[in-house]
């Protein structure tokens, strides 16, 4: 049985000092979690949010339709000039991401800090 998704938005600091949104998620991504992954994302001023985390730390499961949703995020991302790493992805996710090329629009890292040093 499919859990509910749930999303949050925090605010930090890179290292460089520049503001970077991260977005963390829970529970499973499926096409059910539209409102928590596109509807969260699209909130966001894009002026001011050219960093952004993805945090899939809490995520159990992605099905194709929710892979699709991530795609779409990160392609409005791409096309407002923001840029995007994902991370706490379990290994057989990184595989899939890599796979459907999500890579082309996103870094995919292991944790929050190696997502961190990246910037």
């Amino acid at each position: 049985m499919q859990s509910e998704t749930k999303s949050r938005v925090d605010q930090i600091t890179s290292p460089a000092g520049h503001p970077v949104t991260v977005l963390r998620f829970e529970g499973d991504i499926a096409s059910t979690s539209k409102e928590a992954v596109l509807g969260t994302y699209q909130a966001l001023p894009k002026a001011t949010n050219k960093l952004i985390l993805l945090d899939f730390t809490k995520v159990d499961y992605i099905n194709s339709s929710g892979i699709a949703l991530v795609i779409q995020l990160l392609i409005e991302a791409s096309n407002s000039g923001q840029k995007v790493y994902a991370f706490g992805l379990s290994p057989h996710f990184v595989k899939v991401f890599t796979m459907v090329g999500i890579t082309k629009y996103a870094g995919l890292f292991p944790g929050q800090a190696e997502a961190m040093a990246a910037l």
